[in-house]
């Protein structure tokens, strides 16, 4: 069935009986596993509400001392490097193509944590598929000397980047209106067609808990009719414009002003992280490599 119906967003109101939103158990399940642990980031939502998200929870992270990097894995001007200031410069690619050396595209930021450019702006990625075998390799080398690595991820032409990214975890970050909500089922469509059976997490953000129950409930409904797919819970960011107050400043929201509503959910989704991560150092030195 192509077409959805969710009810008109919220407005379904909330189920009467037990409705799992055990954020703890879904982010288990979502980063149990090997070492280190990739999570690829997907929006339904605005670019800008996306990197608002990544920022604040990859400083919430490094708050609870897990050692995170950022990779922008865009070839579009405005991803989270560009968010942060650090766009433009040594990238993966450059690293795949020689020209710089691994440890030179990790630009740190205020907010405690790494980011990586993965391609030049406006790149369309490899040219060819030796030099697409160098990249993955970069990438692999890179992660390997992480705990944890959040893409910034698209899925264009349905497929990612690079294959890893289809085999790490994948979080859908949706908010509580009707056409993220329909944007992020088609979304998840594309995906359950291009990578097979698997299960997604979704995030809700601008949404109060008892929003995000529904459209939660509504989403996994829907998956699990339609596509047979299952879905996991990430929880929820409510809506705060502390968080467009810190953006302006520069800063995580967490660090301006920590006892805002959306502090307390970002620092309770690093703490949840906190539980099945173990904090890594990135690993100094040059590195150059020849595949």
């Amino acid at each position: 069935m192509d077409d959805v119906d969710f009810g008109g967003g919220i407005s379904g109101g909330v189920r009467h009986g037990v409705f799992d939103f055990d954020q703890a158990e879904g982010l288990r399940r979502m980063l149990a596993g090997a070492k280190p642990r990739i999570v690829t980031f997907l929006a339904a939502t605005a670019q800008d509400e996306k990197g608002a998200m990544l920022v604040n929870l990859g400083a919430s992270l490094a708050r609870a001392g897990i050692d995170v990097l950022l990779v922008d894995a865009g070839s579009a001007a405005h991803g989270i490097a560009a968010r942060l200031g650090v766009a433009g410069g040594a990238t993966l690619l450059g690293v795949a193509r020689q020209q710089c050396a691994l440890d030179e595209v990790i630009k740190q930021v205020p907010q405690g944590f790494g980011v990586v450019s993965m391609l030049p702006s406006g790149s369309c990625g490899a040219e060819d598929a030796d030099e697409a075998r160098r990249l993955a390799r970069a990438f692999d080398i890179l992660v390997k000397q992480t705990g944890t690595v959040i893409v910034d991820g698209e899925f264009d032409g349905d497929s990612f980047p690079l294959p890893v990214m289809a085999n790490a975890e994948i979080v859908v970050q949706v908010s509580n209106s009707a056409a993220s909500i329909t944007a992020a089922y088609s979304l998840i469509k594309r995906l359950n067609l291009a990578l097979g059976h698997r299960s997604f997490g979704i995030l809700v953000i601008n949404a109060s808990e008892r929003e995000a129950k529904v459209v939660y409930d509504n989403m996994k409904q829907a998956a699990s009719r339609y596509l047979a797919l299952d879905l996991t819970s990430m929880g929820s960011v409510p809506a705060d414009e502390h968080l467009q107050r810190a953006a302006r400043l520069g800063r995580a929201v967490v660090d301006a002003f920590p006892q805002a509503g959306s502090s307390v959910a970002f620092r309770q989704l690093a703490g949840l992280f906190s539980l099945t991560s173990v904090p890594r150092s990135l690993a100094g030195g040059n590195h150059h490599f020849g595949i």
